[in-house]
């Protein structure tokens, strides 16, 4: 069956920088345009960062960019999400999510449009 696991997530002061991970199992992973969410507490799931099919196009939350890079690397079936300049409104679970594809550039940003979750990562930023 298809898993999704994330991974590195922590807890880190303001200004600081974590890399997530999330390593896709049971799936065509090239054939996956694939995103990461988070989640803060009483707050409703929302987009971070998305990358297509082939990698060649990303999107950002306005939030968020300029200070995280999502990345793909299809030879370990992983996604990436390296996160600077860390905030403490950053805080949240994360995750990654896979959408079935079949354009080479489509990126979603509504959570109902992925087929896949993960179970998350929690990130905590103190200030």
């Amino acid at each position: 069956q298809v898993q999704l696991v994330e991974s590195g997530g922590g807890l880190v002061q303001a200004g600081g920088s974590l890399r997530l991970s999330c390593a896709a199992s049971g799936l065509t992973f090239n054939n996956y345009a694939m995103g990461w969410f988070r989640q803060a507490p009483g707050k409703e799931r929302e987009f971070v960062a998305g990358i297509s099919r082939s990698g060649g196009n990303t999107v950002y939350a306005d939030s968020v960019k300029g200070r995280f890079t999502i990345s793909r690397d299809s030879a370990k079936n992983t996604i990436y999400l390296q996160m600077n300049s860390l905030k403490p409104e950053d805080t949240a679970v994360y995750y990654c999510a896979a959408d079935q594809s079949y354009s080479f550039i489509t990126i979603w940003t509504m959570p109902r449009e992925y087929d896949y979750w993960g179970q998350g990562t929690q990130v905590t930023v103190s200030s």
